[in-house]
Formats: C-alpha cells, sequence, structure tokens
C-alpha cells in the first residue's frame, strides 16, 4: 500500500506518487521532484490551482515550521503538470 499525505494547497489526501514534495533550504522554498532532500517536507498537487492556494494561505511556513519569511520564487517558477 503506498503512503497518503495531505496536500497542503487543497487539503485533501492523495497518494504520495501524486504529489509534489517541497522543502525549505536556507528559507528557499525547494522542489524535491525525487524526494529524498533531507528535512521535513510540505506536499502539494502539481496544479495551478494548488500551487497559488498553498502560497496564498502561506502553507508553506506552517507545514515546514518555519518562522522566517520563505523565498518562494523557485517555486513558482517550477511548471504545474496538466490535469489528465
Amino acid at each position: 500500500m503506498e503512503p497518503v499525505r495531505t496536500c497542503v494547497g487543497c487539503r485533501t489526501r492523495a497518494p504520495r506518487s501524486a504529489l509534489l514534495r517541497v522543502v525549505s533550504q536556507n528559507d528557499t522554498l525547494i522542489v524535491d521532484e525525487s524526494a529524498v532532500l533531507p528535512g521535513r517536507g510540505a506536499w502539494v498537487h502539481q496544479t495551478r490551482e494548488c500551487m497559488d492556494a498553498a502560497l496564498r494561505r502561506r502553507a508553506f511556513g506552517r507545514a515546514l515550521r518555519v518562522t522566517t519569511q520563505l523565498d518562494t520564487r523557485n517555486f513558482e517558477q517550477h511548471p504545474p503538470r496538466n490535469k489528465g
């Protein structure tokens, strides 16, 4: 059985393979495509709606337990996956 994670954008549960892992390194939000970077990770659907909702709600700071402002430029440049 595959592990299940919660999307920080829409707050729905999904299999780990359907979500994108994001970590914080030096107060910068880094996309972890292979899900192997060290540290606490946050999971989000790779859709524009969930990615925007997570940024708008500032969900990454809470999920990653970071108290400083995160630099999200790297994450914002990551292209969403098309549904389907």
